[in-house]
């Protein structure tokens, strides 16, 4: 074991640390999270990318000034007080390119253009309020008047939701697919702007929900559209990677 940090002189090995991670579950996390950046690495060397000493130097200053190490006998000092040798560092900002450079080419413009072309329909928006409510029958009595009067659903939010939307007027704003539970997402984004829907029960029956649905947006390469695009890019990508390699916990 080794001695990580002392509080009031009381030792604390990496072992005491590595154990509050694995309860805490955040272990896993930073399993997963080095696991996909080696991966990322791996591929980029395998498809020949090339990263230059030139592009070492510069991210490794911008490293350096971002902490404000500004001499060289500062950044010793850094490295030392955390056990870091110099090849371990360059190696650390190599690979940081090498990532970049993979996801650069995983992310392209072109990709994303192709990727939002094929699967345009999941990136339709709407934007809804709701009202929640704790009983059945006052959820059916909300649904009963919002029919009589649409135009109420504000102040009816206001005087009967129990969310923390209330005070807006029941908005949740605009909402992609999969941002709603199954069976509630089917019948909002193939609703009607201005119509309402529900009730819905909770998962636990102890709240039911009601929805307008006030407009709806048809799917465009926006730019949250397109950083959606890349994360999803991205994650598909990491998943066939990681089908490539073995990977054992130990």
């Amino acid at each position: 074991m080794t001695t990580i940090l002392k509080i009031d002189g009381q030792a604390i090995s990496d072992a005491e640390l590595l154990q509050t991670l694995k309860l805490t579950g955040q272990f896993q996390q930073l399993v997963e999270q080095f696991t996909s950046d080696r991966i990322t690495v791996l591929a980029a060397r395998k498809q020949g990318l090339r990263v230059s000493d030139e592009e070492i130097q510069e991210r490794a200053d911008q490293f350096r000034r971002v902490r404000g190490l500004h001499r060289a006998s500062d950044t010793n000092k850094y490295l030392d007080a955390r056990g870091i040798g110099l090849e371990e560092f360059q190696a650390f900002i190599t690979d940081s390119l090498y990532r970049e450079k993979m996801m650069e080419r995983v992310c392209s413009d072109e990709a994303v253009r192709g990727f939002f072309k094929l699967n345009s329909p999941r990136f339709d928006s709407i934007e809804v309020s709701h009202i929640v409510v704790d009983s059945e029958g006052k959820a059916k009595e909300v649904v009963s008047v919002l029919r009589d009067d649409p135009d109420s659903f504000e102040e009816m939010a206001r005087e009967h939701s129990i969310a923390d939307t209330r005070e807006r007027g029941g908005l949740i704003g605009k909402v992609l697919r999969g941002a709603l539970r199954g069976e509630v997402e089917a019948k909002v984004f193939n609703a009607a702007a201005g119509e309402v829907l529900g009730p819905f029960a909770s998962s636990d029956g102890t709240t039911f929900e009601v929805f307008r649905v006030n407009t709806k947006h048809p799917a465009s390469l926006d730019d949250d559209t397109a950083t959606e695009v890349r994360r999803q890019l991205r994650q598909d990508w990491l998943r066939a990677r990681a089908q490539e390699h073995i990977v054992e916990a130990c």
